[in-house]
């Protein structure tokens, strides 16, 4: 499975742009790569692996902005056209 994070955070304000850098650096800190500036996946072993990575970086994304997560299979991740 490929947990793929997507967001747009505020950066408005020192506070803004402090908390969506630390969100970054957490996402890369815990095996994640960057596809685009605010796209990052990783690759998980089935729907436990899901779930602990979801539940690890719910608790760690910024309380303003929009954070979401999208699960894909390995197969539909190598099908994306570039």
């Amino acid at each position: 499975m490929l947990l793929i994070w997507v967001f747009d955070l505020p950066v408005g304000t020192r506070r803004e742009r402090h908390a969506a850098a630390r969100f970054r650096n957490d996402l890369l800190n815990d095996g994640y790569y960057m596809l685009q500036l605010s796209i990052y996946s990783r690759m998980v072993k089935g729907m436990s692996g899901v779930e602990k990575h979801i539940q690890r970086l719910r608790h760690l994304a910024p309380p303003s902005g929009s954070v979401r997560v999208l699960t894909v299979t390995e197969h539909q991740f190598s099908d994306m056209f570039f």
